[in-house]
């Protein structure tokens, strides 16, 4: 494994809250499996796979409140289908779906992202993992990316930057200082079935503006 630092800010970020049903509220802090989304909007690859192990949070918490249209339904998979098979045109008519919605979202974000990249050596081939450590690098110091990376929501783009935490120490804002609990947070999604995929969640605490993540396979982490 290969350590790697990125810096990612934003005008809006909302890191929804599964238990809020329909109204979207986001958590405090960006979740793991949204800081991993970063990284793999940066590289992805079948060997690759990212461990989000640390989140430092660089802005003081502000909040907004939002409304936005959004698409009340979607199309279902059978229909895209039945319209591939049959040469059909699909389509959603936007204005006869559309709801408007409200949020609370986090406002003028910045985070410092901590990961490891592994790379399953059953699925290298010929490679060599130093391929992926450097391709990885070279990319985000470039700024390149495969998809635009976003914080939580796709409409809520996010910069990056890749830093060097020896060179560039993280400064954390005075107001962050102590020990401040988030509770139960989201940690990812636990794929073993492919077919019902679960969430998995920890205990997330925040201390002098840092969010340490526990392993995925540790007694912190629950289904």
């Amino acid at each position: 494994m290969r350590r790697f630092v990125l810096e990612v800010s934003g005008d809006y970020a909302c890191f929804t809250r599964p238990e809020m049903k329909v109204e979207r509220v986001s958590y405090d802090v960006m979740t793991p499996s949204a800081a991993r989304a970063v990284f793999e909007a940066i590289l992805w690859k079948p060997p690759v796979r990212w461990h989000i192990r640390r989140i430092e949070v660089l802005m003081p918490l502000c909040w907004i409140n939002l409304r936005r249209n959004e698409v009340g339904s979607r199309i279902s998979t059978r229909n895209v289908t039945a319209a591939m098979n049959n040469g059909a045109a699909l389509a959603l008519n936007i204005e006869d779906e559309r709801q408007q919605r409200a949020g609370l979202f986090l406002r003028d974000v910045r985070y410092r992202l901590h990961a490891d990249m592994e790379v399953l050596t059953e699925r290298l081939g010929s490679d060599h993992p130093e391929k992926y450590f450097a391709m990885f690098e070279r990319r985000a110091g470039k700024g390149q990316c495969i998809n635009q990376p976003y914080l939580g929501c796709r409409e809520f783009a996010a910069d990056f930057r890749l830093v060097d935490p020896t060179a560039e120490p993280a400064a954390i804002p005075p107001e962050l200082m102590g020990m401040r609990p988030l509770g139960w947070m989201l940690y990812d999604f636990d794929y073993s079935d492919r077919s019902n995929p679960m969430p998995r969640y920890f205990n997330a605490n925040m201390v002098d503006g840092v969010v340490e993540i526990p392993r995925w396979y540790s007694e912190e982490v629950r289904g």
